[in-house]
């Protein structure tokens, strides 16, 4: 017996374009639509037009059905001709062929004119760029709403799935006390000899065998466990423009500013992550915020997953729910509900048909925090700057999570390629008085997105 879908199927195939197709995302995205009859990218776009070409044919793909058009008449042609369309840039899209956008490239000036252009042409946006979505995701929800178009996060990505986390959570009537993620990496301690592996990066921690419980100290055990990875990168920019988008959508905010980023077991999260007058971390309720998860060999991951964090009720409800293994606080006033998963391109396909079918209930979103780059050192004028690596970083700079109202702060993807015009000492936000060669439309966008107000 086979187990099939038991929803219709549409009649006609919804139509996508996925920019920035030549990574990680894109391959999961690409591999997951084979398995879909209703849906296809036939339009791929990326500057390496030959690696996505060979990443066609590994997905198995005929060679002889990959074409590489310079125009959009050229594209036309080939989707006619039952063929796939490997684009440079924008400029080559038959925007009439398209439905859905899928916008992944990182990039927010390409990006951000991406969706511009799919929101003229009439086309709904799937946004996987959470620094575009940073930057300007504001700015163009509303716009696509004014179209009576979708503008959409994209499930399989952190932001998306905790919202619709966050979503069930409240449908039930909790109240949230913090929400956030895991980091991208494990911390994976193994006793027998002291080390802990984080993707391939190892340090000697040989103290982590006796904090593997919080004790009677959590703010004491934190503080160890700290002290014994600090060799380690734990922080990445990706994560905390996760939560800044998160921020747009919910209201939360960050705790502090560079989140608390505890090093924990998830059966430590409701300890944690409850009220600070209860003995945890947080301050100010709905709290965002990021952890690294800690585990032992042969021991399961959190996978980058979401959690959210919330007041429980009824304490013989919540000892019969701690007794089938769910995770409630010591003290029983806390729980923690989450999903261990991201599984990125993989799911992205829900929000793809939520967008054309108008099923996704999502709140629209206000730039309630903005997402801001602090100088690590003294600055001087005539920085460049520029967004390098797989955290998409940006050297000299700390991502932090502020309000948006503190004195034109400038967005933190919204330094790439662009130099100070002034000093900026360590310690300093930078702000778009001290730039030149800020991106022009993507800057646009994020006033248009501040004008909107909270």
């Amino acid at each position: 017996m086979v187990i099939q879908s038991q929803a219709p199927r549409r009649t006609s195939p919804i139509r996508v374009v996925l920019t920035g197709a030549n990574g990680g995302y894109g391959r999961t995205l690409l591999d997951q639509l084979r398995r879909l009859p209703d849906m296809g990218a036939a339009q791929l776009v990326d500057p390496d037009v030959e690696g996505v070409s060979r990443m066609l044919v590994d997905l198995g793909v005929d060679p002889a059905a990959i074409v590489a058009p310079t125009t959009a008449a050229e594209t036309a042609a080939a989707l006619a001709d039952g063929r796939v369309a490997a684009l440079a840039d924008g400029a080559a899209i038959d925007w009439s062929a398209v439905d859905v956008l899928v916008e992944a490239t990182g990039r927010v000036e390409a990006g951000v004119g991406y969706a511009h252009a799919a929101l003229d042409a009439g086309a709904h946006v799937v946004m996987v760029s959470k620094e575009i979505e940073s930057v300007a995701g504001v700015a163009l929800s509303a716009k696509a709403r004014g179209l009576g178009l979708r503008y959409l996060p994209g499930d399989g990505d952190q932001p998306a799935n905790l919202l619709r986390l966050v979503a069930w959570v409240l449908e039930t009537g909790f109240d949230i006390v913090a929400l956030g993620k895991s980091g991208e990496y494990d911390l994976r301690f193994d006793p027998a000899t002291g080390v802990v592996d984080q993707n391939g990066v190892r340090v000697d921690a040989p103290g982590l065998a006796g904090l593997l419980e919080l004790g009677d100290d959590p703010h004491a055990t934190l503080a160890a466990r700290a002290e014994q990875v600090a060799g380690l990168k734990r922080a990445a920019a990706a994560d905390a423009c996760e939560m800044n988008v998160v921020s747009l959508y919910t209201g939360a905010v960050s705790d502090v500013e560079a989140m608390h980023y505890p090093v924990a077991r998830p059966h430590e999260l409701a300890d944690l992550y409850a009220a600070r007058e209860d003995g945890g971390l947080i301050g100010r309720t709905g709290s965002v915020d990021v952890f690294s998860m800690l585990r032992l060999p042969g021991e399961a991951s959190f996978a980058g997953g979401v959690f959210v964090v919330v007041r429980t009720g009824d304490p013989v409800t919540w000892e019969t729910l701690r007794g089938k293994g769910h995770v409630i606080s010591r003290d029983g006033r806390y729980a923690c509900i989450y999903w261990p998963y991201h599984y990125m391109g993989v799911e992205t396909p829900l929000t793809i048909a939520a967008a054309v079918d108008g099923t996704a209930v999502v709140a629209e979103p206000r730039q309630h925090t903005v997402l801001a780059a602090r100088a690590t050192a003294d600055l001087a004028a005539g920085t460049e700057f520029r967004v390098e690596g797989h955290h998409h970083e940006i050297a000299g700079v700390a991502p932090v999570i502020i309000d948006p109202d503190a004195g034109e702060v400038a967005p933190y993807y919204l330094l790439s390629g662009a130099r100070l015009l002034a000093d900026v000492p360590a310690g300093e936000l930078v702000r778009l008085a001290d730039l030149e060669g800020v991106p022009e439309r993507a800057l646009e966008a994020y006033r248009a997105g501040l004008a909107l107000g909270a």
